[in-house]
């Protein structure tokens, strides 16, 4: 497809509330007593919080000259940073029959989310910055989430000569990775770590091998050997990530390992990290809750890449999540359309329709005690921000974006795929019961989800 010329705009998704006064009412917010949890400054308590200009402006006591401020009641509900998800594709440029920017950034701001990483596999590649200018300029059309692109690591993705790594990343890329698609050879990959590390680029590696993975779609195991379906094997995953700590420790590059899967894995990541490593390591909401169990059922929806594992190994991505040494939780978002999970399970295309679960599934865990509430969000929050080096969101410090998610969380709901927003209603959750659920979210101070009271005279 062909794409516009750089239109030099500014890239902040934001659009006027119906009935505002742009320049006034739009851009000033009172949330009043609502309980603000911000793990990146260790706050927990409850305020008022006054936004101006698409800025956090003041806690507590309003600025001078705050007149025309809309209010928002949230007594008995939560503040929180607006979620980052680290990983989500939108299928846009080049697969807008599964989904588009505007679907996607509508979904996400309903659950939270404000800020989403696109991955570089569109089409075409993620590999110019007109490509990305084209992706956030949609964003902006949007006027939903905020729309961040992740550059291709090769040209075309096809792993034989690097990308223009500089150039992407001046562009505004915030990081650069080949997706789970293989290189040439791993004197390449010691290359493009070391040009990373010369610019300071994050490079985002997600392990898999080709050759032991290719044609799998189920967890090496007795349940795959029972239904037989093609495995995939650990290995699949902790032979690749084992090369790439090696090259780290020669080339210093600074990598996230995006959607472990495996127990063995997190062992490997937390050994790296204990020897001072610049690596840092996410895992899928999916992961945390379903495992080859869910296989058995032959449904499509459950028919992921990584594979879903072993409880054992659901297990220890929950432990790795609650010491620290998965720092990060992402919905690997990959809406398809009806037609794409209606072959045999195989057959199907692997993914799930991960936005609008991602927050809800989380915040679960925290509910089950597998980690306290504050770091739960803090996974969702400060995790992102810090693996990607973003400094203006992931908190909720005064002067910070105010990119914000208010939370009601004694609302009980329970998960209807036909009622998704995401163009993508292909998820393995539905009937899951919930409990707290967002009902405001802004955007650079922009309200973007829900409803606002009347304006202060």
């Amino acid at each position: 497809m062909s794409l516009p010329p750089n239109l030099g705009i500014d890239l902040d998704p934001v659009r006027h509330p119906e009935g505002c006064r742009p320049g006034l009412d739009c851009e000033r917010w009172h949330i009043a007593g609502a309980r603000v949890i911000d793990p990146a400054h260790g706050v927990d308590a409850i305020r008022d919080v006054f936004l101006d200009a698409g800025r956090i402006k003041a806690y507590d006591t309003p600025p001078e000259d705050f007149a025309h401020a809309r209010r928002i009641d949230a007594h008995g509900r939560w503040l929180i940073p607006g979620v980052i998800d680290l990983w989500a594709r939108l299928r846009e440029p080049g697969a807008e029959h599964k989904a588009t920017v505007a679907s996607e950034a509508a979904a996400a701001v309903s659950a939270g989310i404000t800020t989403l990483c696109l991955p570089p596999d569109t089409d075409p590649v993620l590999d110019t910055v007109a490509v990305a200018r084209f992706v956030k300029r949609r964003a902006q059309l949007a006027g939903r989430a905020r729309v961040l692109c992740i550059g291709a690591l090769t040209q075309g993705l096809r792993g034989e000569l690097l990308s223009e790594m500089a150039e992407l990343a001046e562009g505004g890329c915030v990081a650069l990775s080949n997706t789970h698609l293989p290189m040439k050879d791993l004197r390449l990959t010691r290359r493009a770590l070391e040009y990373a590390a010369t610019f300071g680029i994050t490079v985002i590696v997600r392990p898999l091998d080709a050759s032991l993975s290719r044609n799998g779609c189920a967890h090496e195991g007795p349940i795959a050997t029972r239904l037989g379906l093609p495995p995939i094997p650990v290995s699949a995953e902790t032979a690749p990530l084992a090369q790439l700590i090696a090259l780290m420790e020669e080339t210093g590059a600074r990598v996230h390992v995006l959607g472990v899967s495996s127990a063995a894995a997190v062992r490997m990541i937390e050994r790296a990290r204990r020897d001072g490593l610049p690596l840092s390591a996410s895992v899928s909401a999916h992961q945390l809750w379903l495992s080859e169990m869910d296989t058995d059922a032959f449904d499509p929806n459950c028919h992921l890449l990584p594979p879903l594992r072993s409880l054992r190994d659901r297990d220890a991505l929950r432990q790795g999540l609650a010491d620290g040494t998965l720092g990060t939780v992402f919905s690997d978002h990959q809406p398809h359309e009806e037609d794409a999970k209606l072959a045999p399970f195989p057959e199907t295309e692997p993914g799930l329709s991960g936005l609008e679960t991602l927050l809800p599934l989380t915040l679960k865990l925290a509910e089950d005690g597998v980690l306290p509430l504050n770091e739960a969000i803090a996974r969702l929050t400060r995790g992102p921000a810090e693996a990607l080096g973003l400094t203006d969101c992931g908190g909720l410090a005064v002067g910070q974006r105010a990119d914000l998610a208010l939370i009601d969380p004694d609302a009980a709901w329970s998960l209807d795929a036909d009622t998704l927003i995401s163009a993508g209603r292909n998820t393995p959750f539905h009937g899951w019961d919930f409990t707290g659920r967002v009902s405001h979210t802004w955007v650079s101070g922009r309200l973007v989800h829900g409803a606002a009271e009347p304006a202060a005279s």
